[in-house]
C-alpha cells in the first residue's frame, strides 16, 4: 500500500510503499503524484520502502510505465531501504531518471529528508 507522509509539502513528495503492491494501489494513489507534477512541473520525491515486499505484476508494469511516463518530472528522488536490490534500484533509477537519485538506508531516513528538501 501506499501512504503519503507527513512531511510532504509543495513540490516534495514523501510516499511510504509497504506490503506487496497491487495494480490498485497504483491505480488509487498514482494520480495524487500526478496532480503534484501537474501543478509543478517537477517534483522531488522520497520513496520509504521500510516493510516494503515487492509488487505483483502489474503493478510492476504500473510502476515500469509511471517511471517511464514521468522519468523527466523528478528533480531529485530519495530511495530510503534496507535491502541489497533496494540500493541497486536506486542506481538503476538514477540512470533512468533526469534527476539526482540517491538511496538512504533506514536510519538515514531523515539525512533523505533533509537532501530531498534542500
Amino acid at each position: 500500500m501506499f501512504e503519503l507522509l507527513s512531511g510532504s509539502k509543495g513540490k516534495v513528495v514523501g510516499i511510504h510503499a509497504s506490503g506487496r503492491l497491487t495494480d490498485f494501489d497504483y491505480k488509487t494513489f498514482m494520480p495524487k503524484i500526478e496532480e503534484r507534477i501537474d501543478e509543478y512541473g517537477k517534483i522531488r520525491l522520497l520513496v520509504d520502502m521500510e516493510g516494503f515486499a515487492g509488487w505483483d505484476l502489474y503493478a510492476a508494469w504500473d510502476d515500469f510505465t509511471f517511471g517511464m511516463t514521468h522519468w523527466h518530472h523528478f528533480e531529485k528522488m530519495a530511495l530510503v531501504g534496507d535491502a541489497t536490490w533496494e540500493r541497486l534500484a536506486a542506481k538503476a533509477a538514477d540512470l533512468l531518471i533526469r534527476g539526482d537519485v540517491r538511496y538512504f538506508d533506514l536510519c538515514d531516513r531523515d539525512a533523505a529528508w533533509d537532501w530531498i528538501k534542500e
